[in-house]
């Protein structure tokens, strides 16, 4: 199993387009085969993906759906920071 943490800082002024467009992604992706887990957090303007994925093959073949390319592009000028994802493993 994988597993990923993705942390987005919306702009203030774009916070509830980012929950709406996180929203959309958090449906889609957990049609996928391979999605174990994929919950959002937030805090204040804070966004947090939770992602568990089956293996590589579906965590890639997730990264290439359109919806998930889309939206790394259309939250580029809507962030404060770059996105930022950190593929982890658990150790307790």
């Amino acid at each position: 199993m994988i597993s990923i943490t993705a942390i987005l800082k919306s702009k203030p002024e774009h916070l509830i387009e980012v929950q709406n467009m996180l929203t959309h992604l958090v449906t889609e992706t957990r049609k996928e085969t391979a999605c174990i887990r994929y919950d959002l957090h937030t805090s204040e303007n804070v966004f947090i993906l939770w992602e568990e994925w089956k293996d590589q093959v579906g965590l890639d073949l997730h990264n290439s759906q359109s919806y998930l390319q889309d939206f790394i592009k259309k939250t580029e000028s809507l962030v404060s920071t770059p996105i930022q994802v950190y593929k982890t493993a658990q150790i307790l």
